[in-house]
């Protein structure tokens, strides 16, 4: 006999077969061929839970911890010991705004240099302050004249990862002048600041911890 007379009647029966099939039986996925063999005796496989999606959390300033793909931070801004031929004493920053570098001067010819961001064009600045104060998570308040310039932003904001000053603070005399860590650490290496010195949050903990109040810091 032809296998081509045999089938139509086959499949035929095979499609009222499966319509027969109870509906619990039709999650069974590959467990069906048993359901009906075993007459039914194969119960429905459980359905993989997933994961409830968590909301995302939005702030206006927040960012990924992680550097933006592509703009990884050079070596040459890496934090590094260096030879050192200026006179300032021990405990004395350095901020070479040019090079965008500060150093920090920690004995007789020799210094911790660590990559900066420093002011755009127009934002300049030079000259001797000290640290007047610290602080960890700085809150800040974003000064009349840049509010007119970014009517955007926040009229305040509490300290925390999505604070442009990032995780440390250290203010320069009485002036608005600070050196902070940002949130932006892909802009290291760049004149992106309205006067202030940004450094990459794990630099800034650091100098935080070696910089006493009153240290002074030469702006150049």
């Amino acid at each position: 006999m032809r296998t081509s007379h045999i089938l139509p009647p086959l499949l035929c029966g095979l499609g009222l077969l499966l319509y027969s099939v109870p509906s619990h039986a039709q999650n069974l996925g590959g467990g069906l061929i048993e359901f009906l063999v075993t007459g039914g005796e194969m119960r429905e496989r459980p359905q993989p839970r997933l994961a409830p999606r968590r909301p995302a959390v939005e702030t206006p300033y927040a960012q990924p911890a992680a550097l933006r793909p592509g703009r990884d931070i050079p070596d040459a801004f890496r934090r590094t010991e260096v030879d050192y031929s200026g006179d300032e004493k021990i405990g004395s920053i350095v901020v070479d705004t040019p090079n965008h570098y500060l150093y920090l001067v920690t004995g007789p010819g020799r210094a911790l240099r660590y990559g900066i961001g420093v002011a755009r064009p127009g934002f300049a600045w030079g000259g001797h302050k000290t640290v007047s104060r610290k602080a960890e998570w700085p809150e800040w308040t974003p000064p009349a004249e840049m509010m007119q310039r970014r009517p955007d932003l926040p009229a305040h904001m509490e300290g925390g990862p999505g604070n442009p000053l990032g995780a440390r603070a250290l203010y320069l005399g009485s002036s608005l002048y600070r050196i902070h860590g940002t949130n932006e650490p892909w802009t290291i290496g760049q004149n992106v600041s309205s006067g202030c010195i940004r450094m990459m949050n794990e630099d800034v903990i650091d100098l935080y911890e070696r910089v006493r109040i009153g240290a002074d810091v030469t702006v150049l």
